[in-house]
């Protein structure tokens, strides 16, 4: 196997950089420790399970409309960071996650590949307006940074390692592939307790746990490597490795539901929703079913208070007007 020294000067460079700006992207601690104090059922403020169950809905909407991974993790880092630092009731909630994806989707999209804020609205069944989310969008750009940069994340260091692992085995070694390195990052991403951690640690963490798996004693060299060149401890590597090994226990497990983006509910207007209930009555006589075969020819304390000035930030679903359901790549689709 080849020295760490003799991997790309650029990408050893690029991995000593983002490790220089990764706290700047860390949530901050004590809002992560309010959030894991708050009791499940409280109204009054966000709760890890109240946080946990938007992120699954954010990864939901991130496939359903065919965003990246990169979206998906940049989306819940400014949604982690915002949290810790403003004093959030539940009720916002789905705005400010609704909009961080947007943002980041902005940030990392091509412009192509955009959904309408009317059908990302729409498609999340959101009782909140265009014009809420933009207030939304100025507040959060307010608080995180305007223009907000992109923040590096596990999924930065992730694409990193598997570049340096790749030039550490020479090829010749079996890595985990990076899109379920990307999965497993997903499903850490949406516990809050994995917020804890420093991206460069739960990277490293994530490919170790698979490379172990694998039994490959070159590619855990590998890791050796990288641990000692970002000078992570040997106690920190291991705490996290645990803490993904039962995440993922129960990731593969039947108990975990995956976000399934083939689960829609029809949203209808108003006039429609009228005219439904009035005829619902009116139901035509239906002709005699004949039997036989089938003819084949027929077809808290440090956080900051948002509460009071943004109570209006829930008003009715799609009030701001109309707008196509579906994402136009679908409704090609469905032409077709």
């Amino acid at each position: 196997m080849k020295d760490l020294q003799s991997v790309d000067s650029l990408l050893l460079k690029e991995l000593k950089l983002c490790c220089a700006k990764e706290s700047s992207f860390l949530p901050r601690d004590s809002g992560l420790r309010i959030l894991e104090a708050a009791p499940a059922e409280n109204h009054n403020a966000v709760s890890a399970k109240c946080r946990d169950a938007n992120v699954e809905e954010l990864w939901g909407l991130t496939s359903f409309f065919g965003y990246s991974a990169q979206t998906f993790v940049q989306a819940v880092n400014m949604l982690d960071r915002f949290l810790t630092i403003m004093k959030v009731q539940p009720k916002h909630l789905p705005c400010i996650g609704v909009c961080c994806l947007h943002m980041a989707a902005k940030m990392v999209e091509e412009e192509h590949v955009l959904s309408p804020t009317r059908e990302l609205i729409r498609i999340s069944h959101s009782k909140f307006t265009v014009s809420d989310l933009g207030r939304m969008e100025k507040i959060i750009s307010e608080k995180l940074g305007s223009p907000e940069p992109q923040a590096v994340t596990a999924l930065t260091f992730l694409h990193l390692y598997r570049s340096a692992f790749e030039a550490l085995t020479a090829g010749r070694e079996e890595l985990p592939s990076i899109g379920t390195l990307e999965a497993q990052l997903k499903a850490c991403t949406c516990r809050l307790v994995f917020s804890k951690a420093k991206p460069s640690v739960l990277a490293l963490s994530l490919l170790a746990q698979e490379l172990n798996a694998l039994q490959s004693t070159t590619a855990m060299k590998a890791v050796q490597q990288l641990q000692k060149h970002l000078k992570i401890s040997e106690g920190e590597l291991l705490h996290w490795r645990e803490q993904v090994g039962r995440c993922m226990a129960q990731y593969y497990s039947g108990e975990c539901t995956k976000p399934d983006n083939k689960k829609l509910v029809w949203i209808v207007s108003r006039r429609t929703a009228q005219n439904l209930q009035a005829n619902r009555f009116c139901v035509p006589g239906l002709p005699t079913i004949p039997e036989g075969n089938w003819d084949e020819s027929e077809s808290e304390d440090s956080c900051e208070d948002m509460s009071c000035e943004e109570d209006s930030l829930c008003g009715s679903p799609g009030s701001d007007g109309g707008g196509a359901y579906f994402p136009s790549t679908f409704r090609s689709t469905c032409r077709e």
